[in-house]
């Protein structure tokens, strides 16, 4: 037998006979059988199908038919070009001219329009992932490299950012008002904890450099222990396959700058490619387990519900995957915000494993501060979770934030469309407008 109960991420397959269970808890020891679960926000019903437990199914996925050797060949290759890609990103902006680099800086210095920066590049890309990636090659430059300090309110900015995936998710519920109250709650919590988070640390960062201070101590017993200075591992294979890029490059334009451009542009196409492929080899080879330790999870106590959160989210290389599984499990009322809550921690902090990778491939002189920024978004998402987690009236504050927003939405569903436009596009495109007017 195969339980499904719809799927979020878009796959289609028929299913008969169609049954309404009375019952959730049916469907979720189901899962406890081992069967595979799914879910699709626009259901609104349980379906069954009558078929073995070990009937093959075809499914769409990209590679889920093909061997395991296949897929493991295919994660390595695209390992290699992410980090292709970032190790071209801090060649590229090593060419940038000193003004331009300086004028980049000195609009970064002001925290709040490094915050801004970074939750507008995730919301427009759709990955935190892609946006520390590309931080970790502007801070590990081999010259005129972005200061730490610049980057620690964009890393803050990216986790905001990277909220918006589920809360669009959550709006394929929008028709069903008791369905969406609950998804769009469950997603939205997960926007009001990282405000939360970030408007408890950027300004203790601002007063006294914790995360900074702490990181660069950390990283100091991984890059500069004994006068060893960090190097990448593949520093040479990464300089030789870059190469002809560059010639390329050079090729098609004479000029230096826009060379550096160019190279900067390619190198971001590599990242955001290599992680898109990655996210859908990985969710394509773990999609059953994933599914299941999420399920198996929604009961389980709230550490062990973060763990499952955080290892999911580093075997499918995207928080965002996670949190926007939760949002149909929510609306289809077979978990609370409550339950949902340390899964979305979990997937905080499993998705800051993307920045030590990119960190794999930076070189020269700045290759630790690779290092330390990575250390940097790591702590921040513990910091946040040991803040606000443990303290049950701190955790209730993103928990009461959100079943108000979402009751505010149900009445009148403008407000729900409106809060993802102003807040993750409106607000932080107003304040590079005024950036720029201000100067």
């Amino acid at each position: 037998m195969r339980v499904n109960f719809g799927v979020c991420s878009g796959i289609s397959t028929e299913y008969t006979p169609k049954i309404f269970p009375r019952n959730p808890k049916s469907v979720v020891g189901l899962l406890s059988q081992g069967f595979p679960v799914t879910l699709r926000p626009e259901a609104h019903y349980f379906e069954r199908q009558l078929t073995s437990p070990t009937t093959p199914v075809s499914s769409p996925q990209p590679f889920s038919a093909t061997h395991p050797l296949i897929r493991l060949v295919a994660v390595v290759v695209l390992l290699f070009v992410f980090l292709l890609g970032v190790n071209g990103l801090g060649d590229g902006f090593k060419s940038l001219g000193r003004d331009l680099v300086e004028s980049f800086f000195a609009a970064t210095e002001n925290p709040f329009m490094g915050l801004m920066v970074g939750i507008l590049a995730t919301t427009l890309v759709q990955s935190s992932s892609v946006t520390t990636s590309l931080i970790v090659g502007f801070v590990a430059a081999p010259e005129a490299a972005l200061p730490i300090a610049n980057a620690v309110p964009m890393i803050m900015g990216a986790n905001i950012g990277t909220t918006v995936t589920n809360t669009i998710v959550s709006l394929g519920h929008i028709g069903r008002p008791a369905e969406f109250r609950r998804a769009f709650a469950v997603a939205t919590c997960h926007d009001f904890f990282n405000y939360l988070t970030v408007a408890i640390l950027l300004p203790l960062e601002m007063m006294t450099g914790y995360l900074q201070r702490s990181a660069i101590w950390i990283a100091s017993f991984v890059t500069g222990i004994g006068g060893v200075e960090y190097e990448s591992p593949f520093t040479h294979v990464l300089k030789t396959t870059l190469t002809p890029i560059k010639r390329f490059i050079g090729f098609l334009t004479g000029s230096a700058g826009i060379q550096a451009v160019l190279l900067i542009l390619v190198s971001a196409v590599l990242i955001f490619t290599a992680l898109l492929l990655l996210v859908r080899v990985m969710r394509s080879a773990m999609e059953s387990r994933v599914e299941g330790m999420v399920s198996r999870g929604l009961k389980q106590r709230a550490i062990v519900s973060m763990l499952i959160g955080m290892i999911v989210t580093v075997m499918v290389q995207s928080s965002s995957i996670t949190t926007s599984l939760l949002v149909p499990l929510a609306g289809a009322g077979l978990l609370t915000l409550h339950q949902a809550l340390p899964i979305t921690i979990g997937a905080n902090i499993g998705t800051t494993v993307t920045a030590f990778l990119a960190a794999l491939a930076v070189t020269g002189d700045n290759a630790s501060a690779g290092i330390t920024i990575a250390l940097v978004h790591l702590l921040f998402n513990v910091s946040g979770t040991l803040l606000v987690y443990p303290t049950p009236r701190i955790r209730r504050i993103p928990i009461a934030a959100a079943e108000w927003l979402a009751n505010t939405a149900v009445r009148s569903r403008r407000w729900a469309i409106a809060y993802v436009l102003i807040l993750f596009y409106g607000i932080p495109a107003l304040f590079a407008a005024l950036n720029q007017m201000l100067g």
